[in-house]
């Protein structure tokens, strides 16, 4: 093996027919708007130059093979999208790191190909990766090893917005206001019950309390209403007008959005005990409002995560909030919850999911969250036909363990007989769209008897058997006589 070897790095640039993941994830974050500007260092083909400028944003890129002639430009967003892991010289890997955070004016997105699989047999090691039977190189990262080697070279604290993927921010109370909308419960305004005269008659005007309050949990500050003039000539203060919103609508739906607004800050807070946790100026203003109105002070909204973060530190304590779930799938060793009920969870298990999506962001595409009760260690399962497919199959699963950071991954999609689901309702939270759909399917399975055999339905193979022994078959979330 010759010391200098002649690497082929343009081969490794990837012909996409959609966005790139990194940028897909920044626009879905409102990180990359029409209001920011985009630059691709080492945009390859410039397909996500051309995607982003469709969209109607400001867009450009430059590459070293393919658009070596293009202006390197300063950007808000700037993309360094899987450059690091095919760049074999140590020292020209670090610069180009270093030249993409020069060129940013607010976010910059870092992705590489992190090692979740072994790699094959057509590779073999140089320099601190490995050159693949197409002559290009690669630099396999562990998750934790990425953030590591950009904060060191950039001296930032770097936020993992998915496996593989980072933001870097300028702004670190944007960076905090990131952070903490990932925990954000997604609730809706509450329907008018009592439509009054008087609500009706000024509905118009108080919809932005309402949009604010749904969002925030707390009426808004001085400053933070567009229409606040307009409301505080009408009724003196927030307080007042929002009283005429109490007339028409149920306050105890309002209280719960309070309440699941103060259980999200407590999950955010907890986990910021991880890295250095913000000043409390260092927060965004809008923060620093909910703080203050849900728990008075800073001090003790700490004190609060801390105490929840702390007794996860008993094995015991975790495995009874499983237990005593009301959400989600029991099983001997585990719950297993769908991701859109994960808001809705106890805190304590909202956080403890919190430790694992820490170290990589929110597992793209994941449909189930496994929460082990034996042992440190939650899942994240690939189901991606669960809408759709009355009994959908494993497509992967990647699992973390909480003591090591160690992410196992298994690949289900080419196995002739995967596991497959039954009882979607239980998975799910009652007001998920299809709910009352698969709960009847439930109902008409078991009538007829076919989720006896536990043991047997576990796998596609298994549950086909029993179809062909009941002589039915299942089409549209409807059981069928054959």
């Amino acid at each position: 093996m010759p010391e200098a070897l002649e690497i082929e790095r343009h081969r490794a640039a990837i012909a996409r027919t959609d966005i790139s993941r990194p940028v897909r994830l920044a626009i879905e974050w409102s990180i990359l708007n029409q209001d920011t500007s985009f630059f691709d260092y080492g945009c390859g083909y410039g397909g996500d130059v051309e995607r982003v400028a469709n969209l109607g944003y400001t867009s450009a890129g430059w590459d070293p093979y393919y658009y070596p002639n293009t202006p390197i430009a300063a950007a808000d967003i700037v993309n360094l999208g899987y450059v690091l892991n095919v760049i074999e010289d140590q020292e020209e890997r670090r610069q180009s790191l270093i030249q993409a955070w020069e060129l940013t004016h607010k976010v910059l997105i870092v992705a590489a190909q992190v090692l979740i699989n072994a790699p094959s047999k057509a590779q073999f090691a140089y320099s601190d990766g490995i050159v693949t039977c197409r002559n290009t190189f690669q630099k396999y990262y562990e998750q934790q090893e990425l953030k590591t080697y950009i904060d060191e070279v950039l001296n930032v604290d770097a936020v993992p917005v998915a496996l593989g993927v980072y933001f870097v921010f300028r702004d670190e109370a944007e960076k905090e206001n990131y952070k903490a909308i990932r925990f954000f419960s997604r609730t809706s305004t509450p329907r008018v019950r009592i439509p009054t005269k008087r609500f009706e008659d000024y509905q118009e005007k108080l919809e932005p309390l309402m949009d604010f309050f749904t969002k925030r949990g707390r009426l808004p500050v001085k400053g933070e209403l567009a229409n606040e003039q307009e409301l505080l000539t009408e009724f003196g203060n927030f307080r007042r007008a929002f009283a005429i919103v109490l007339q028409a609508t149920d306050e105890a739906e309002w209280d719960a959005i309070a309440y699941r607004r103060s259980l999200d800050i407590q999950v955010y807070l907890a986990l910021t005990h991880f890295a250095q946790r913000p000043k409390f100026h260092q927060l965004a203003p809008e923060m620093r409002h909910d703080i203050k109105a849900f728990f008075g002070s800073y001090e003790e909204a700490c004190q609060v995560a801390d105490q929840k973060l702390f007794s996860l530190g008993n094995s015991r304590i975790v495995q009874t909030a499983c237990e005593k779930s009301k959400i989600g799938k029991h099983t001997r060793g585990a719950l297993y919850v769908h991701v859109s009920a994960l808001a809705a969870l106890d805190p304590l298990l909202r956080i403890y999911e919190g430790c694992a999506s820490r170290t990589i962001g929110r597992v793209d595409g994941a449909t189930l969250i496994k929460y082990y009760t034996d042992q440190p260690q939650i899942s994240y399962l690939f189901y991606p036909e669960f809408d759709n497919d009355p009994h959908p199959a494993l497509k992967a699963s990647i699992t973390i363990d909480l003591k090591t950071l160690y992410i196992t991954h298994r690949d289900y999609e080419n196995r002739a007989n995967p596991p497959i689901l039954h009882r979607k309702e239980n998975f799910v939270t009652s007001n998920y769209p299809r709910y009352e759909e698969f709960a009847k399917l439930t109902q008409q399975e078991q009538e007829l008897g076919l989720l006896k055999l536990k043991s047997e339905i576990g796998t596609r193979q298994g549950w086909e058997k029993c179809l062909a022994a009941h002589g039915v078959e299942i089409r549209d979330h409807q059981v069928y006589k054959c």
